[in-house]
């Protein structure tokens, strides 16, 4: 039992001493949409942190592939329905862990702490 409330204790110790980062989940969005909505949706990734990737012609419509932060996904489907009138589809996978960015960090931190 010793040993092992050492080894907690060790561990936070060098928490606090280390230069601990926080990881978010980045995520490989690939949206659908008819032509006259592509400026919208990139327009929307964009302010969500995403990065995009590239852009294809599909039959009918446009691809617009990006990665974005999951933490920027929860309600995007509601939000994608309304931007494209119910028209654009996305699918999203897990593609990566990445450093979250300072302003992210300080805010989880923030919310911890309360």
């Amino acid at each position: 039992m010793a040993f092992h409330i050492a080894g907690s204790m060790a561990f936070k110790d060098a928490m606090k001493k280390g230069n601990a980062v926080l990881l978010e989940p980045i995520m490989k969005v690939e949206v659908t949409m008819p032509e006259e909505y592509m400026g919208d949706v990139i327009g929307s990734l964009n302010a969500k942190r995403g990065q995009i990737e590239g852009m294809e012609d599909i039959g009918g419509g446009k691809l617009v592939k990006a990665f974005v932060p999951l933490a920027e996904m929860f309600g995007y489907s509601t939000e994608l329905r309304s931007t494209t009138q119910g028209r654009g589809n996305y699918s999203m996978f897990f593609e990566k862990y990445q450093q979250a960015p300072k302003n992210v960090q300080d805010k989880v931190l923030a919310n911890k702490n309360q």
